[in-house]
C-alpha cells in the first residue's frame, strides 16, 4: 500500500530522528553505528490463514555493550478491535526467531476515531494476571501539531500534517512544515522524503491554496525562494523516484550508471522518459534513450 510505502520511508530515513523525538531514552541506550534494518518478516495467521508483514523491524546494539536488541515499529493505518494480539503475536514470533529483547512500538496514523487506543494486551482471569504486554503508542489524531513547531526534527515537520489540525490551520501546516525544512538544512534526496509525505496527506484545496499562497507572501524573499527551490526539486524527485520504480519492474535491478545519468535529466525530461519506457524492450533502450539527452548539445 502507498500508505505503509510512505511511512517506512520517513521512519527508514530519519529512523535516529523519530526515536529522538518520540523515545529519547531509547536513543540514549543506542549505539547509532550498530543500526541494521533488517528484511520484512512475514507471518502466517493459522487461524484465519492471513498473511501480515512486519513494517519496520531495525536490530541495533545498546551503547557500551555488546548486547543486541530489535525495535519493531508498526504503522496503523486503520483502527481494529483485535490490534493488540497481533502485536502480542509479533513480538513472540520475534522473540522466538532472534532470541533477542524486543522493543515494539506503534504509529496509530488514522483519522478516526480519536478515542485513546490500547496500548496492551491482556490474559486475566479471576484473582490471576497471566499476561499483562505493553507496547509503546504514539497516536498522531490526539497530537496538536503546534506542540511540534519548535521541535528541530525533520520527523516532526512530516507527522505534524497527520497531527489534529483545525481545518482553518491546514494552509499554516503546510507553510510551517516548509520553513523547518529550510531552517533544518537537509539535502535534497531528504527534503523529498518529507515533502513527498506532506503532498499526500495534506493535499489543499483551491481556497485553501489561495490563503497559503498569502501566507507565503509575507515572508521574506529570500524565504521564499528557498521554500520554492525545495518544492521544485522534490517534485522532480518524485518524478525521478517514480520512474526507476518502473524501470524495476519492468526489467529488474537498474545499472548504476543509468540511475546516475537519471539524475541529469530536468523534470520535463523525466516524465518524457516515463512514457517513452513503456515502448522500451530492453534496459539497454532506457540507456540509450537517456544516453541521447544528457549528451545532446546545450
Amino acid at each position: 500500500m502507498e500508505h505503509d510505502r510512505l511511512f517506512k520511508a520517513l521512519l527508514t530515513t530519519f529512523f535516529v530522528e523519530f526515536l529522538d523525538l518520540f523515545f529519547p531514552e531509547v536513543k540514549r541506550n543506542l549505539n547509532r553505528k550498530s543500526i541494521e534494518f533488517l528484511d520484512k518478516e512475514v507471518f502466517t495467521d493459522i487461524a484465519s490463514g492471513e498473511r501480515h508483514e512486519v513494517d519496520l523491524l531495525v536490530k541495533a546494539k545498546f551503547r557500551g555493550k555488546e548486547a543486541f536488541f530489535l525495535i519493531h515499529v508498526e504503522n496503523q493505518a486503520a483502527a481494529q478491535e483485535a490490534f493488540g494480539q497481533r502485536m502480542f503475536k509479533y513480538f513472540a514470533r520475534l522473540h522466538e526467531k532472534y532470541q533477542l529483547p524486543v522493543y515494539p512500538i506503534v504509529l496509530f496514523s488514522y483519522d478516526s476515531p480519536r478515542s485513546v487506543a490500547a496500548s496492551s494486551y491482556q490474559v486475566n482471569f479471576p484473582g490471576w494476571k497471566v499476561l499483562d504486554f505493553q507496547y509503546r503508542a504514539i497516536q498522531l489524531n490526539r497530537l496538536n501539531w503546534r506542540d511540534f513547531l519548535k521541535q528541530p526534527n525533520p520527523v516532526a515537520s512530516a507527522l505534524m500534517v497527520k497531527m489534529k489540525i483545525a481545518p482553518e490551520d491546514r494552509p499554516r501546516v503546510k507553510l510551517e512544515c516548509l520553513r523547518m525544512m529550510v531552517r533544518l538544512k537537509l539535502d535534497k534526496a531528504r527534503c523529498a522524503v518529507i515533502g513527498t509525505f506532506m503532498e499526500n496527506y495534506l493535499k489543499l484545496t483551491t481556497r485553501e491554496n489561495a490563503v497559503y499562497n498569502a501566507e507565503m507572501a509575507t515572508l521574506k524573499e529570500k524565504q521564499q525562494e528557498t521554500i520554492l527551490e525545495l518544492t521544485t526539486e522534490w517534485s522532480r524527485e518524485a518524478v525521478r523516484s517514480l520512474v526507476t520504480r518502473l524501470l524495476k519492474r519492468r526489467f529488474g535491478r537498474v545499472p548504476v550508471a543509468l540511475e546516475r545519468q537519471m539524475n541529469r535529466l530536468s523534470e520535463r525530461e523525466l516524465g518524457e522518459f516515463a512514457e517513452a519506457l513503456l515502448d522500451f524492450g530492453s534496459i539497454a533502450d532506457a540507456r540509450e534513450w537517456v544516453a541521447r539527452r544528457v549528451t545532446k548539445p546545450d
